[in-house]
């Protein structure tokens, strides 16, 4: 690796931007819809009027996007290499669901329990022993999942496409 081109170079570089780019792209849009479909577990749903329940599910995508970001950020400092996503992909991957999930539990019991600024319905499964909703587990279980999967998904298509040095 020592002697690479610089057509390698740059190809490597601009792997973990295309994938950064991906990465938020799928979690704002899927976040986005994860909190409109699940707000009929909280009890804005029936309590607030059509502009509170569109401003709180635009809100909290915002603090989802700037939660993945955080996690991430963290993830990739700690565990990541200049070549991700082609190495260290997983321990990565791993480490930004767990911090999401831990920021989670105690967003959701901070915000339940000492805030009282939102309240589950009665609609909504609580997990038994933690008192956390399963939906936003879930959210960060399913979100975080595909946007690294569709992230990642570039450079398992360009390892499968003939290189440009075949072409010189």
């Amino acid at each position: 690796m020592f002697f690479m081109s610089k057509f390698d170079h740059a190809n490597m570089e601009s792997d973990w931007l295309l994938s950064l780019r991906r990465y938020l792209i799928a979690t704002a849009l899927l976040n986005l819809l994860w909190e409109f479909a699940h707000l009929p577990l909280y009890t804005l749903w029936t309590t607030g009027t059509r502009g509170e329940i569109v401003f709180a599910a635009v809100h909290c995508t915002g603090g989802d996007i700037l939660i993945a970001l955080s996690v991430l950020t963290v993830s990739l400092l700690v565990f990541g290499s200049k070549r991700w996503p082609g190495e260290r992909f997983h321990v990565v991957y791993i480490t930004t669901l767990i911090m999401g999930i831990l920021y989670t539990a105690f967003s959701e019991w901070l915000n339940i329990e000492i805030r009282e600024s939102w309240q589950y319905s009665s609609a909504m499964p609580v997990v038994p022993i933690i008192g956390m909703g399963l939906s936003p587990l879930m959210q960060w279980i399913v979100v975080p999942t595909v946007a690294f999967y569709w992230a990642r998904t570039p450079r398992k298509l360009d390892s499968a496409l003939p290189s440009a040095q075949a072409f010189d």
